[in-house]
C-alpha cells in the first residue's frame, strides 16, 4: 500500500458525514470533505510527517496525488507536509508551488501556501524578486499569494517589496485582492504602525474602502 493509499484509508475510517456536510457548505460547496476537524486531522498524520522528515527530500509525486484528490483534507495535508519539510525546499521548487497555488484555488489553501513561501523567502532572497512578478500576474490567487507571503515576518519584512506589491494591486474591485491588501497592512501595523499610517494616507485615493478599513484596524 502506498503512503497516499494509507492516508486515504485512515481518512475514510475517521470520516464524519455530518461534519463533512457543514464543511462543504462553509466552503460554498466548492470542495468535498471527509468531515475531519483540524486537530484530529493533524493528529492522524503526525507520525507520518515525522517519518517523512527523515527522508530530507520532498515527495512531489505524493503531493500531486494529494492535490488530485477531491477531498479538501488532502490539500491541507499537502500544506502541512510542505511546512514540515520546508527546510528542504529550494527556489527551484517554486514552479511546483505555483502549480498548487493555481490548482483548486480558494482562500484557505492560498493563505496556507503563503506561509510556505514566506518561510522559503527567509533563506533565499530570490523569492522576493519572484513575488514582484507574481504581484502582476493575471491570476488573482497568484497575486493574493504575493500580497500575503510576508504575513507575520514582523521586523524581517521587506518593506520595499511590500510597498511595490501592494501598489501594483490598487484599482481593482476584486474582493480577495482588496481584503489581502488590508490584511497585509493590518499585520504589519503591529510592527511598524507609523509606516502603515503614512502608506494609507499617501495612497488613500487609490485604495479601496475595504483595504483602508482592514489596514487601519489596529492604528
Amino acid at each position: 500500500m502506498s503512503k497516499y493509499e494509507n492516508i486515504k484509508e485512515i481518512f475514510e475510517e475517521h470520516a464524519n458525514s455530518e461534519k463533512a456536510f457543514e464543511m462543504k457548505k462553509y466552503m460554498r460547496d466548492l470542495f468535498e470533505f471527509y468531515g475531519i476537524a483540524t486537530p484530529e486531522r493533524k493528529q492522524l498524520y503526525k507520525d507520518f510527517l515525522k517519518g517523512e522528515k527523515t527522508s530530507k527530500t520532498i515527495d512531489w509525486a505524493f503531493l500531486d496525488l494529494c492535490y488530485a484528490d477531491v477531498h479538501r483534507e488532502f490539500q491541507y495535508l499537502a500544506y502541512d507536509y510542505l511546512l514540515a519539510l520546508g527546510s528542504f525546499l529550494v527556489i527551484g521548487d517554486m514552479p511546483k508551488i505555483r502549480e498548487y497555488v493555481s490548482t483548486k484555488s480558494w482562500w484557505d489553501t492560498i493563505d496556507f501556501l503563503c506561509k510556505v513561501i514566506g518561510k522559503l523567502s527567509e533563506s533565499d532572497s530570490k523569492v522576493d524578486k519572484l513575488m514582484l512578478e507574481w504581484a502582476n500576474d493575471e491570476n488573482i490567487w497568484i497575486r493574493r499569494t504575493a500580497i500575503e507571503y510576508q504575513l507575520g515576518k514582523k521586523e524581517k519584512t521587506n518593506i520595499e517589496n511590500l510597498e511595490k506589491i501592494l501598489m501594483a494591486n490598487f484599482g481593482t474591485d476584486e474582493f480577495f485582492i482588496n481584503k489581502a491588501i488590508g490584511w497585509a497592512l493590518r499585520e504589519y501595523s503591529k510592527t511598524n504602525p507609523k509606516w502603515v499610517i503614512k502608506f494609507i494616507n499617501d495612497n488613500r485615493e487609490k485604495m479601496s474602502a475595504l483595504s483602508i478599513k482592514e489596514g487601519s484596524k489596529y492604528i
